[in-house]
C-alpha cells in the first residue's frame, strides 16, 4: 500500500512539509509506503476549461498534474497540503488539483484522502474547508484526526512547538493506515467497490 503526500508550499521544507512528515512518519510506522510529493516553484497552470481531458484521458498541458496523475493510478491514499496565503491555499495547490480532478478524479475514486493546512497564526480552517472540497466531490473517503488537521508556527523550526498539530498530524496518518487496511482487508473477503454511476448533471435553468 503507497500513499502520495503533496507539498503544495513554495518552501521545499518549510512547515507544510514538516506536518506532512509527521504524516509520513506515522504511516511508514504502520508499514505503508509514502513518497511527499513537492509542486516546486514553476508556475502551474489553472484550468483551462477546454475539454481536452474529457476527450483525451488526460489534461492538455503535459506537465506535473500529468505526471501526477500517472502515479496516483497505483497509489492507495493521499494527503495534501498547504500553507496559507491570505486565509486561503497556495495558487499552486489549487490550480494543481482544480486540474488533476477534473482530469483524473477515475484514478483517485473511493480511495481515502486527507487535507493538512500550516499557517503561522490564522486561515487554517479556511484554507482547510477550501481544500476538502475536492476529494468529497470525488467519491474519496475523508481521513480526519482528533483535531482538524492543521499545524502552527512562523517558520518549520516552530511547528514540533506546536505539539497538539503534531499530534494530530500523527493520529491522521495512524487513522489513514487503518483505512487502507480496512479497504485491503475488505478487498481479500471479496467485497467490491460500488458500481459508479453516470452523473446526472442540472443547474438552476432546467
Amino acid at each position: 500500500m503507497k500513499v502520495l503526500l503533496v507539498n503544495g508550499s513554495p518552501h521545499k521544507n518549510g512547515s507544510t512539509f514538516t506536518a506532512l512528515r509527521e504524516v509520513e512518519t506515522a504511516l511508514n510506522n504502520e508499514g505503508i509506503e509514502t513518497s511527499i510529493v513537492w509542486l516546486g516553484t514553476e508556475a502551474i497552470s489553472g484550468c483551462l476549461a477546454c475539454g481536452f481531458c474529457s476527450r483525451n484521458g488526460k489534461c492538455v498541458k503535459n506537465d506535473l498534474v500529468n505526471e501526477f496523475a500517472e502515479r496516483a493510478k497505483n497509489a492507495d491514499g493521499f494527503v495534501f497540503g498547504t500553507p496559507v496565503h491570505y486565509a486561503g491555499a497556495s495558487g499552486a495547490i489549487v490550480s494543481f488539483l482544480d486540474r488533476l480532478f477534473y482530469s483524473s478524479s477515475g484514478s483517485l475514486r473511493h480511495k481515502p484522502a486527507a487535507v493538512i493546512t500550516a499557517a503561522r497564526r490564522g486561515g487554517t480552517t479556511a484554507a482547510y474547508d477550501q481544500l476538502i472540497k475536492y476529494p468529497a466531490i470525488a467519491e474519496m473517503p475523508i481521513i480526519s484526526s482528533n483535531y482538524w488537521n492543521m499545524v502552527h508556527g512562523a517558520s518549520a523550526s516552530d511547528v514540533p512547538e506546536d505539539k497538539e498539530g503534531i499530534q494530530t498530524m500523527r493520529v491522521l496518518g495512524k487513522n489513514m493506515a487503518y483505512f487502507l487496511k480496512c479497504i485491503e482487508a475488505g478487498k481479500k473477503a471479496g467485497i467490491k467497490l460500488p458500481e459508479p454511476e453516470k452523473k446526472e448533471i442540472t443547474n438552476f435553468i432546467r
